[in-house]
Parts: structure tokens; C-alpha cells; sequence
């Protein structure tokens, strides 16, 4: 029990806080030093990857019960493993101020597909231990008229991505059988299990 007398502590001295950070390198995102004051008054500091917000999307179809994905060249899974493709959902960096109206543009740009309603999933860190990505996550109805343009993602950026169109079932099973090896995608397709398991009895 604290005494009546004693000296009551700064919210700020309880707990951790940046200080200061230093810009180790600035490319297409930004690795920075952070200096931490811990809630000791001990100071540390941690290595921090700094490229902005991103979105993440999961088109599907609900009468047909099959969803579009990407498949494309990821260097970090290739240099661990020797990774030639990673299955995604439709994803990339917040270029506008409006998280939903990325989350269409990259569902045209990289599917083709054209979407309307957006269901909110998460806004989640997608690599707290050392990134500043904050991700916005979307499930996204979508229907065969809505797919009017071709996907690919952009020449500018060599993308270089092959647009996959699958049934829920298979996406179901892969995630079972720990296929989905990457996390956005993985709690998407996880999500829209628990919301809609009447899409993953199998085909339509």
C-alpha cells in the first residue's frame, strides 16, 4: 500500500519512451536508431524500419466461393529459403490519405478487379520487433462483372505478378496445412473463415 506521504511518480518516469532517433540509412524506406528511455530511467537502443502505412485486401467472391490472390517474387523469402513466389492478397504501401481507396487501387492495379464494399478487418503492426508498418486489412466482396481489368501490378515497379484466382475451399486447406506462409493473407483468409464458413464448404 502506498503511504499517504509519498511522493507521487511522473506517468512519463513509469513508463518507455523514444528520446531521439538517427537516420541510419533513407532509400525507399528509412532504417533508423532509436534511443528508448525504459521505464528504470535506463536508456537502450533498437534498430527501426520506417517505410510508412500499407494496406492489405482479400477480393472474394462470395457466389462462386473463390477469392484473388498474387503470386510474385519476394527477395526476403528467397534469401531465406530459396522462395520463388509468395501467395499474397492484394497489398501495398498508403499512398493516399484514405486507407480504403488504396486498398482499390491496389485491388485494380495488381487483380483487375474493381471493388466496392470494403469489411474492415484489423489495422494491425505487421512487424512490431522492428517495423513501423501499420496495415490496414480488408475483405472485399467482388463479383465476375467486376473484373474488367487485367492485374499484373506495374511496369514501373516490376512487379512482375501473376494474378490467381482459387476456391475458398483450397484456400482453406492451405492454411490447415500451414501453405499460407504469408501473415496478412493467412489472417484474411482466417477472418473470412470465422465469418463466412458457409463460402468454404467447397465449390459453388
Amino acid at each position: 500500500m502506498t503511504r499517504p506521504d509519498a511522493p507521487r511518480r511522473s506517468p512519463l518516469a513509469t513508463r518507455p519512451r523514444i528520446v531521439g532517433t538517427r537516420t541510419l540509412y533513407e532509400g525507399w524506406g528509412r532504417y533508423l536508431l532509436a534511443e528508448v528511455r525504459l521505464a528504470d530511467g535506463g536508456t537502450i537502443t533498437r534498430e527501426v524500419e520506417d517505410h510508412g502505412r500499407a494496406v492489405a485486401v482479400l477480393p472474394y467472391d462470395p457466389e462462386r466461393r473463390t477469392a484473388l490472390l498474387v503470386r510474385q517474387f519476394r527477395a526476403p523469402p528467397c534469401l531465406v529459403d530459396g522462395a520463388e513466389n509468395l501467395l499474397e492478397a492484394p497489398a501495398g504501401c498508403l499512398d493516399e490519405s484514405d486507407p480504403a481507396a488504396c486498398a482499390r487501387r491496389e485491388a485494380f492495379e495488381e487483380v483487375g478487379v474493381r471493388l466496392s464494399t470494403l469489411e474492415p478487418v484489423a489495422q494491425a503492426f505487421a512487424m512490431p520487433g522492428i517495423s513501423t508498418e501499420l496495415m490496414d486489412l480488408y475483405l472485399a466482396p467482388y463479383g465476375s462483372a467486376d473484373r474488367d481489368g487485367e492485374g499484373g501490378g506495374l511496369a514501373t515497379e516490376h512487379e512482375n505478378i501473376v494474378v490467381v484466382e482459387m476456391p475458398l475451399a483450397e484456400l482453406a486447406a492451405m492454411a490447415e496445412q500451414g501453405g499460407l506462409r504469408d501473415l496478412k493473407t493467412l489472417v484474411l483468409v482466417q477472418t473470412l473463415r470465422l465469418r463466412r464458413p458457409d463460402l468454404f464448404a467447397g465449390p459453388a
